[in-house]
């Protein structure tokens, strides 16, 4: 009888009591939004600021209410104004183009190479075309690219850099935490990131002209001065008339949930670790199986899966997805020609100007994605990747013959 898995892919842990009680005493105030503060005090939103800026290695820190909207406001800090080119991944998540077409510019796609990372030879070629200003770097799925060439090319370039770290949040390069390379970063935390508050995002940078736009953007009403990680009141001069209010503020109840989370963020990471590694081992003993390569200087948060089946057509990706789900194992497939659920790729993005991608789609073709949430076991995951691994051998048998 072949085995099954029973989980939920979509289940997280429970928040802790500390979680519970910290919400609680924020109801129990009845001061829900940031600037709803007594006399002297801080808050819980600027003290996660902080709080989040000093565990990131950062100078400024502003939580708002999604990633989604802390790229636009990095987007528009930076000074990206409606019709400029802005480079981005061609694979990564809608809300990274999105970020760009909200604010009126141009997403110009970047190939990706077998890493799932973003092609640096490409970006060059893309640059020299458009110029563009900036670039939207995402670590789409926790992977770095070879973080110290991207550096060194984008400052030749003249290229602003603004990292979406919303799958890195305490990812590393050669030690350096994600997020801590580009101009500014944004991070997540919606209930599927690292840490959890149902929506929520955070943007970092030590540009303090820059993080004053950003204040202002979303929507501080002249009460920059309460932040904890502000810049020095005369760089709120010009910002503070010259930025639009976005109101795009964090609340309370959030910032006070992720205090309590971001002491076990560390933990976590390690509890990720382990996970990949048990979803991984069975799938890199499938020769039909593609793992993305690991750049051995990239420390990962692995909470997410990626692999290929390169030999594999649209059909038989297909029965690979249904096979694994007839068995409990949830896979994502980012060939489909209709995108489902968050799996939607480049061309099903109308609001983006259709861009030949070669290389992306030949990858996206036979590329599946897979949570791995702490509810998980590292043996449940170690099932997970037997299921998947059996599947493959099923559709490629003179390949996956030794399984």
């Amino acid at each position: 009888m072949e085995e099954r898995f029973t989980g939920n892919f979509t289940q997280q842990e429970p928040i802790s009591e500390a979680g519970i009680a910290a919400v609680g005493d924020i109801l129990r105030s009845g001061r829900l939004h940031r600037y709803n503060l007594a006399g002297g005090e801080r808050g819980a939103v600027a003290a996660l600021e902080e709080e989040y800026a000093a565990w990131q290695g950062a100078r400024h820190c502003l939580a708002v209410t999604s990633g989604g909207q802390g790229m636009q406001i990095a987007l528009r800090a930076a000074g990206v104004r409606p019709g400029d080119p802005v480079l981005t991944n061609a694979f990564t998540l809608a809300p990274v183009p999105g970020a760009i077409a909200a604010i009126g510019a141009r997403p110009v796609l970047v190939e990706v190479d077998d890493t799932l990372c973003i092609d640096l030879d490409d970006l060059r070629r893309k640059w020299e075309i458009c110029k563009a200003p900036c670039l939207l770097l995402s670590h789409m799925r926790g992977h770095l690219c070879d973080m110290d060439k991207l550096v060194a090319l984008a400052s030749t370039l003249g290229l602003t850099v603004i990292e979406d770290c919303a799958h890195t949040m305490g990812a590393e390069w050669n030690g350096v935490k994600s997020g801590n390379f580009g101009h500014a970063a944004c991070f997540s935390t919606q209930t599927y990131k690292h840490m959890n508050s149902g929506e929520g995002g955070l943007v970092t940078s030590d540009d303090a002209g820059f993080m004053a736009r950003a204040i202002i953007l979303s929507g501080s009403y002249m009460n920059h001065a309460t932040h904890g990680t502000r810049p020095d009141d005369p760089d709120f001069a010009d910002a503070r008339l010259d930025m639009p209010n976005c109101s795009a503020r964090m609340d309370m109840m959030r910032a006070a949930l992720l205090r309590t989370q971001l002491p076990d963020l560390p933990r976590n990471i390690d509890r990720w670790a382990r996970r990949f590694e048990a979803a991984a081992a069975p799938l890199a003993a499938n020769p039909a199986v593609s793992l993305p390569a690991m750049r051995p200087e990239m420390r990962r948060v692995g909470s997410s899966i990626q692999f290929r089946v390169p030999s594999l057509d649209a059909g038989g990706c297909d029965a690979l997805v249904q096979g694994c789900a007839a068995r409990g194992v949830v896979l994502k497939w980012f060939g489909r020609d209709v995108p489902e659920g968050f799996t939607s790729a480049h061309p099903s993005w109308r609001y983006v100007d259709r861009q030949d991608l070669p290389q992306t789609d030949r990858i996206l073709a036979t590329l599946f994605d897979m949570r791995l949430p702490l509810t998980f076991s590292v043996e449940d995951c170690d099932l997970i990747g037997r299921i998947i691994a059996q599947e493959v051998a099923k559709l490629t048998p003179a390949q996956g013959a030794s399984l």
